[in-house]
């Protein structure tokens, strides 16, 4: 597992360096049309970013829904950060509505248990 992280890295980094050069040129060549494109993504995989600080757990609980009446799939640490790839409306947990989602069909979040470190796109 780690030898496929450090090769999907790699990967990574290396079609950033190939793509920077044509992006850098595009950007100064044209106007940003709409005012959106000012969001902070992780340079990596494109999703905004976000902590987890449940105060009484120590893990969050991640859903296969946007709700608690969704299974649980897995769970993920105080403190840790996650990769989100976008928000929208589900379960009400202590009077906020909003879930978010994350990458890889891996499930779903409470917002109220995760401080988004941006921006975060509705789906």
């Amino acid at each position: 597992m780690i030898r496929r992280t450090l090769r999907n890295g790699l990967v990574a980094a290396i079609a950033a360096v190939a793509v920077f050069p044509v992006t850098a040129v595009a950007a100064t060549a044209a106007p940003v049309p709409h005012a959106r494109h000012h969001v902070i993504h992780h340079h990596v995989t494109g999703h905004a970013l976000g902590q987890v600080t449940t105060r009484h757990f120590k893990r969050l609980n991640v859903r296969s829904g946007p709700g608690t009446g969704y299974r649980v799939v897995g769970t993920r640490a105080v403190g840790r950060t996650l990769p989100i790839v976008c928000k929208t409306y589900g379960a009400n947990v202590f009077g906020n509505h909003r879930w978010y989602k994350l990458p890889h069909h891996e499930g779903y979040v409470s917002a109220h248990y995760v401080h988004n470190r941006s921006t975060v796109r509705w789906c």
